[in-house]
């Protein structure tokens, strides 16, 4: 199926915008490694520096100086490569542009150098065989030139507005607890009222997707332990990151519980087991933890919104309190029942902190 011009057009396009002020904190790094390189090196085009500029304003501190080390690293490996290359072979044959090339991609594969890096040794040495030969001090110039416009680059991220990247990762936190509890009340309505098959397979779906969710969170912890890292503003939100690491591990293991349940129920459903006492007071338990796992964002969320840490409505306050007992569980679903009631034992346990 050939591509419609649209399927071209989202190819070309993010999700969303990047922020406006790494485009205006991008802007002035270029600005001031052009006018730095043009004083300094008396380069009436002072290309590479802007290049490096532009190439190393990152969302986080952390991503800048590892991509002006990676381009600076570049540089300098590929001006070597080609003066190695000119010594022992001369500049008068186009084929020894080629040949640099060639060997510079396979240095940069035989050291195992990153895409950047990767990618810039090969273009300085060609740039070096070719235009250095009739340009004095090319390649010195050109190194220097880089350093500058990396170094400008990283200093202009890190002192005006250093990014903190938290709010992907509070974002997909919320989400995640909002949907492990909905997963959760999915189960104890499952075992309050007769549960269709497909009714009982989607929610096992349902309960998979979470997998999803927990490596969007994941990822959105790490975007912002990254962003932290180098960064002059760590120290006041570290805290908050510690939270959220924490609160991810909570909500992992939640997740692994919730799918274990819900995999349990759908293999060994009985309609009979609406009429079960015990299973009446496991659905009950359920719909506590599933208000208690809305309760571990919704309290971050709310003090984030008044500024304040003031005590919880009766109604916001943790639903769960003596663990679950049963003496003498059904002989004809007792295999369900044991599972179900160690998986709410392990929910309880993460949610209560009792281990």
């Amino acid at each position: 199926m050939a591509p419609t011009p649209s399927r071209l057009v989202a190819r070309l396009r993010q999700p969303s915008r990047l922020p406006l002020l790494q485009v205006v904190k991008t802007s002035l790094a270029v600005v001031v490694s052009w006018i730095l390189c043009f004083v300094i090196l008396d380069q009436a085009l002072p290309i590479f520096g802007a290049i490096a500029a532009l190439l190393v304003v990152q969302p986080s501190i952390n991503q800048s100086f590892g991509r002006g080390l990676e381009r600076s690293a570049g540089v300098v490996m590929g001006v070597a490569l080609a003066y190695g290359v000119g010594a022992l072979f001369g500049h008068d044959q186009t084929w020894i542009v080629l040949v640099a090339v060639i060997l510079a991609l396979l240095l940069a594969w035989v050291v195992r150098l990153t895409p950047t890096s990767s990618t810039q040794v090969p273009i300085s040495a060609m740039l070096v065989l070719s235009v250095g030969v009739v340009t004095p001090g090319y390649a010195f110039d050109r190194i220097i030139e880089t350093v500058i416009g990396a170094v400008i680059a990283l200093l202009v991220n890190a002192l005006i507005v250093p990014p903190v990247l938290l709010g992907p990762a509070h974002l997909a936190l919320g989400r995640l607890a909002r949907d492990l509890g909905a997963a959760l009340d999915s189960l104890a309505s499952a075992l309050e009222t007769p549960t269709s098959r497909i009714d009982l397979d989607a929610a096992l779906t349902r309960a998979r997707a979470l997998r999803d969710l927990q490596a969007r969170a994941a990822a959105g912890v790490t975007t912002g332990e990254e962003s932290l890292t180098l960064n002059p503003r760590a120290k006041r939100q570290r805290r908050i990151l510690e939270a959220d690491r924490a609160l991810l591990g909570t909500l992992s293991n939640l997740v692994h519980r919730v799918v274990a349940m819900t995999r349990s129920l759908r293999d060994n459903y009985d309609p009979d087991l609406v009429d079960d006492d015990v299973v009446a007071g496991i659905a009950d338990e359920l719909r506590r933890a599933a208000h208690d796992v809305r309760l571990l964002v919704h309290d971050r969320e709310e003090n984030a919104a008044s500024g304040s840490g003031g005590t919880a409505p009766e109604s916001e306050l943790p639903a769960l309190t003596a663990p679950l007992r049963v003496l003498a569980p059904d002989p004809e679903h007792w295999i369900l029942i044991g599972s179900l009631l160690e998986d709410l034992r392990r929910v309880r346990e993460e949610l209560v902190g009792e281990k």
